[in-house]
């Protein structure tokens, strides 16, 4: 006899919903083919999600949910910071493609408040390192971590013609180096 397992069938649903997204967008996805990734009925992806785009933002809540608690920040180390940031993407390539889609179809929703949270704690603990003069502090902590991420995510958004510039072995150490640069206080010069 079969038992019911309704966190597996979400998870096989977030798994499959992903996929779906990652392919297709939020405007492209379906839910029939969504549902037999998931080895479900179309019918009970409804009983999880309100329709196709509460189901895309559940799926951007756990993404960002994920990010946050696997990837945090120390503020004291951005370039390892952008460094973990770029080898997360790098490992998941189909959650950077699912971004890429949300980027694109959510311009004008507000930030889930995970996401709005995340990133105020972000800037407070940059803030917080600029004061201690681990971080150059000429520039506003939110326009050094929109840089940071930008950096750290680089390699995701390029086409290869781009990506090939730099061979794989060097991109990471490409975004440390360049963050290192971007964050560093600048030393005294010695008279």
């Amino acid at each position: 006899m079969a038992t019911r397992d309704p966190d597996r069938k979400r998870q096989q649903l977030m798994e499959a919903a992903l996929a779906e997204f990652a392919e297709f967008g939020a405007a492209g996805a379906r839910v029939d083919r969504l549902a037999r990734r998931a080895g479900i009925s179309p019918g009970l992806v409804y009983s999880f999600a309100v329709g196709k785009e509460g189901l895309f933002e559940a799926v951007y809540e756990a993404i960002a949910e994920q990010t946050v608690n696997a990837v945090p920040i120390d503020a004291d180390d951005l370039p390892a910071y952008a460094g973990r940031l770029h080898d997360a993407g790098q490992q998941h390539p189909q959650v950077m493609r699912f971004l890429t889609w949300y980027a694109l179809q959510s311009t004008e929703r507000p930030a889930p408040d995970i996401v709005a949270r995340s990133m105020q704690d972000k800037i407070t603990a940059i803030e917080a390192a600029q004061q201690r003069g681990s971080v150059r502090r000429d520039k506003p902590a939110a326009e050094i971590l929109v840089l940071v991420l930008t950096l750290a995510n680089m390699w995701q958004h390029h086409t290869e013609d781009v990506n090939s510039l730099v061979p794989p072995a060097q991109q990471r150490t490409t975004i440390t180096d360049a963050v290192r640069r971007l964050v560093t206080p600048d030393q005294p010069a010695d008279h």
